[in-house]
């Protein structure tokens, strides 16, 4: 079986330099896609984009630098998207962090629901633009079930701190994410999806 051809899609992903993230960099870019690496570190992500090139050497892979916890980040990749592309075909919500301690980002967020969720909703919703002018584009986001009762009166954890419900609260917005603009979208040209990959 061949591979799905994905040529002249273009594709975002974050989180894109290791683990899930850059294994599904790989297969994008092997199905021909765009493949646009959104990471923090210029350093790691042309590591990247070499290791795609050398396997791959047709594919057409760019970088985007982007720190999800920080909303300045956030905001000027966007526009540095958007001088670059007129649409975007595919958004890869991948990237997550785990934190032992309660940290605090630059914005003064609890860095799991900054970055896990505060992130990929800003984003999402500031391409949104992009997405809808694709002939058929796809919001995905990587994200574990999560049984965990947020607790919406203290979500940056300020009068309880533990580190996996905190965690898995972050998850969970996630999911109320996906399920809410899913249903903002319904009958347009962009689907909206959460994804479980398993324990990769």
């Amino acid at each position: 079986m061949t591979p799905t051809d994905m040529q002249g899609n273009i594709c975002l992903l974050t989180g894109s330099t290791r683990g899930l993230g850059k294994a599904v960099a790989f297969a994008l870019a092997q199905q021909h896609a765009t493949v646009i690496l959104g990471c923090r570190s210029r350093q790691r992500g042309e590591a990247v984009l070499a290791e795609i090139k050398a396997v791959s050497p047709a594919a057409t892979v760019d970088l985007l630098l982007l720190d999800l916890s920080v909303q300045h980040s956030i905001r000027s990749a966007v526009r540095e998207f958007e001088s670059r592309y007129d649409h975007l075909d595919v958004l890869i919500n991948n990237a997550a962090v785990f934190t032992r301690e309660r940290t605090l980002t630059a914005d003064s967020y609890e860095t799991m629901f900054a970055t896990n969720h505060l992130g990929p909703f800003l984003l999402t919703n500031l391409l949104l633009e992009r997405l809808q002018v694709a002939p058929h584009a796809r919001i995905l986001t990587m994200t574990p079930p999560s049984a965990t009762k947020i607790a919406f009166e203290d979500l940056q954890a300020k009068r309880s701190f533990r580190a996996l419900q905190a965690f898995s609260a972050s998850k969970g917005c996630n999911l109320y994410f996906t399920s809410e603009l899913a249903h903002r979208l319904a009958g347009t040209t962009v689907t909206v999806n959460a994804i479980y990959p398993g324990l990769v």
